[in-house]
Order: structure tokens, then sequence, then C-alpha cells
């Protein structure tokens, strides 16, 4: 998930906080974490509903914050990818909280019995959470809400790349919350840099690979945990004799929804080699019905800043000077000079050594790479990092299955993408370079939690039998429990 914050930075303005000032809200959340009694069901519900409320009476207002702040974003997918799906985190949250609190009973070996065994739940204490850009609300609100649904105390930093929306969702955490349960802290690098060097219980944070590994750094030096959900490049395959039609209206879609500006977008399509020139017309023909004009499409997204426009404009031109042939996907009449936005493009005839290839795109740049067995495309994908998604496209189930079994990415969608997204009950996180740890459902409860297991010894019981002096008892038990060849 591409984000511009760089806390290994060495500039910051004048007025933003320091490590002072990040302390004196640290510490009291700290103090009441480690000395205050732990938020009950009824009050952690109660805190879900007040975000819930201001969500639903704010909306358009979140809406035209984001839009503002990307200089256009289709008011449809803010309220469908951070209005909606932020909402229904907090239903599926409250519906199973008291389930997800409980204590559960673990099986003790009959050694051990008649103790018993249990894994009770507990509120970690301090929670960081820095957000992303690209969804500022979903990415800031959903680790939010398992974080309070287990108990925390939480401490926010969102982007500072769009203004209006973090200063929205700081009235909302004004309004919802006292000042040591959320607070919410703006600002750029040096900000983000004291952030994670704060002694927290765990830092969540959601942004690119190369900013994950400084995260991680800084966390280090406290011992602090982290879950990082990055990104990468994220494959569609495309296996023989798949719905060409079908798989590019999903491809085309998923590529395109806010601009490509999505960690989990498809990054490049395998496609079966006799296969690709049907695939790019299908391409051009879902474009065509989904986006028939771009520049001026209120349902296609901005690119988010100039400084990412430059980047994905450097792309495309490094590409063609190396060769790739690019196919608009937007009517040939509409120029994009001077507009924020970008038109949406495939890419053809790549190689690594273009950048295109080397970085996640995060954009709406498609490269299409032909392939002549399906074992050749496994192997591409398995001979580069870990990607955050896969998604896997045909009727063959023997197929489908090879991709599943023969690749490890963060998740899976089957003819469709990034919908395992959407799924409360599947946990969401990448693996290796894409991420560590998980979050969404019970997943992200336990994420925030100390699951503490606790053995209760019996009133008779033989543990007598594992203390000094040993003696022959103990003799005759070993020679029956462990066996001799």
């Amino acid at each position: 998930m591409t984000t511009e914050v760089s806390i290994d930075a060495k500039t910051s303005s004048p007025a933003e906080p320091g490590d002072a000032e990040l302390r004196a809200l640290f510490d009291p959340m700290h103090r009441a974490s480690r000395h205050g009694v732990a938020r009950t069901y009824e009050e952690r519900i109660g805190d879900l509903d007040r975000l819930a409320s201001a969500m639903l009476r704010r909306q358009d207002d979140i809406a035209r914050a984001i839009s503002e702040d990307f200089g256009h974003r289709s008011r449809h997918e803010t309220l469908v990818a951070e209005v909606f799906v932020t909402l229904q985190s907090i239903q599926h949250t409250r519906e199973h909280l008291a389930e997800w609190m409980s204590t559960t009973a673990r099986p003790v070996r009959w050694l051990f019995q008649p103790g018993r065994a249990e894994i009770v739940p507990q509120p970690l204490g301090v929670v960081g959470i820095i957000g992303p850009w690209n969804y500022p609300f979903q990415l800031l609100g959903a680790p939010l809400i398992y974080a309070l649904a287990a108990g925390n105390r939480v401490m926010l930093k969102p982007s500072e790349f769009v203004p209006r929306i973090s200063a929205l969702i700081a009235d909302l955490v004004h309004e919802c919350f006292a000042p040591d349960q959320v607070c919410l802290v703006q600002g750029g690098p040096k900000v983000a840099e004291a952030f994670c060097r704060l002694p927290l219980d765990l830092l969540f944070f959601t942004g690119s690979t190369r900013v994950g590994k400084h995260v991680m750094r800084a966390a280090a030096e406290n011992l602090t945990p982290v879950v990082l959900e990055l990104g990468g490049k994220s494959p569609a395959i495309v296996t023989p004799r798949a719905s060409l039609s079908r798989t590019a209206t999903s491809v085309v879609s998923g590529k395109l929804f806010n601009a490509g500006q999505t960690c989990i977008a498809p990054d490049y399509a395998l496609v079966p080699r006799a296969d690709r020139d049907a695939f790019v017309a299908e391409c051009r023909s879902a474009a065509a019905k989904l986006y028939p004009i771009v520049r001026d499409n209120d349902d296609y997204t901005s690119i988010v800043n100039a400084h990412h426009r430059s980047r994905l404009q450097g792309l495309l031109d490094d590409a063609r000077a190396k060769g790739a042939t690019v196919v608009s996907l937007a009517p040939a009449s509409e120029s994009f000079e001077g507009s924020k936005k970008l038109g949406p493009v495939l890419l053809l005839d790549v190689h690594d050594d273009m950048a295109v290839m080397q970085e996640e795109i995060f954009g709406p740049i498609l490269p299409v790479i032909p392939y002549d067995t399906l074992d050749e495309a496994i192997a591409y994908v398995n001979d580069r990092p870990r990607p955050l998604a896969l998604y896997a496209f045909g009727d063959d189930q023997v197929a489908l299955q090879s991709v599943i079994d023969r690749t490890v990415s963060g998740g899976v969608s089957i003819n469709e993408t990034m919908l395992h997204f959407a799924q409360e009950d599947l946990p969401f996180g990448g693996v290796g370079p894409s991420g560590m740890g998980h979050y969404h459902g019970r997943e992200g409860f336990e994420a925030m939690s100390k699951m503490k297991p606790v053995f209760h010894q019996a009133r008779v019981n033989g543990s007598f039998l594992l203390r000094p002096p040993y003696g022959p008892v103990l003799d005759t038990a070993l020679r029956a429990l462990i066996p001799r060849r």
C-alpha cells in the first residue's frame, strides 16, 4: 500500500508536534492502560456505536473532503470503499464481540488433568495506527475499530497528503472519544518518525514496503510489535480457456477503481500467449463500457498529487523508451494535459529492465505479459517477491487449484479482483515483503489483543512427581512415558 510518509526524512514544519508533545499525549494513555479497569463489553459496543453514528451523519462530508484532497475522487467509490466497508466492519464486530471477548477453554493432556486451560483475551494497552492516503478513512478506521473492540487506547496518525479528511477525522475523534482513549496527531515525516519511536504496545502501519522497513526499525528500539500492511506487485493469472470477456471486465474494474491507487489492485496480468491480443481487445471493450469518457467522468478518480502523477508518467515514458507498446483505454479524442487524472493504459512487450516491472505501479497502468504454459506463469510469480494479493481466472478447477496450491500471497480472489478484502470473516494481511500480521474479523480483534494462556491447577494433582527429590515413582512413570528403541 503505497504512501509517501518517509520516517527517515530530516525536515519537518516547526509547527508540528515533536517528541515532547507526543509523549504528553501518550503518557496519560499509557498510565490509564496500566492502572485503569479494562473497558466492559457494553462500553466497547458504545464506542463502536458512537463512531458509526458520527460516520453516518458526516458521510457526505467524508466524500467531499477526500475528493478535495485528491482533486477529484468518485463520490461512489468513497461511499463504497470508505464509508460502507467501515460500517460493515463495525456491524460485524458488534455481532461477534461477545464471542471474541469470551474466555475459551483449551484441552489439557491427561498427564495434567484434572487441571484446566483457557485463553483469556486482554487489551494490549496503547495501539498506534499510521494510515495511508489512498483510502484515508477506511484504512485508519478499520484498525481503529478492532483496537477499540479489544479494549485498547489508540493514537492515530493519518497521512499528511490528505489534510482535509485528516481534519475531519480529528473532529470525529474529538466528538466520540475522551482524549486519553483516542487521539489523533497530524504532521509530516518527522512526526511519523517520532510516532514510531513511542513505546507503544502495538504499532499498526499501512503503507509501502520501503517505508515499512523504517517503521519496523524504529519500533524495534522499544521492542514494539508491528502489524505491517504493505503492498507489492499483485498478479492476475488468466488460465487457459478462461472467459476473456468476464476476466477483462473484472481485471479492468479492479485496476481502475480509485484510478489504480489500491494496494490490492491487479498490478500486471499473465495471459496465455495465444490469447494476448484477444484479451487486450476485451480490456478495451470493458473500459469503454465502464468509462465511456475519462477526463470529465465523475466516476474516474484523479491521481492524488502532482508527485504521484509525475511518477506514473515517468513509468510510462521509461517503458515506451525501452520498447513497450502503450495501448490507451481512454477515448482517442481525450487529452490529459493539465489534468490531475491519468488516462488508463495497457503496456505490452514489457521486460524486467523497465521501471514499471520493478516497483508497485499504484496507478491506472496494466502490463500484459504472455506465457506459454501455466507452469511458466506460476514460476514467474514465484520468482518475485510474494504479493499482497493474487487473482486467478478460469473455469478449469484443476488449473485454478494449481495456482492456489503453488503460489504464496497475502490473499486470493478467484474469478474476481479485490473482493476477498471485503469478506469480514477472512483475515487480511501480507506475507514477506507484502506485510506481516492480519486483521479483519476475529483476526483483527486477536491482533489487537493479548490472547493470554492460563492454566488452573486442581486441588488434587500429580505435580509432586515433578519436584525433587526425584524418586522411583517418577522413574517408573518416565519409563512408561518415554519409549526406548
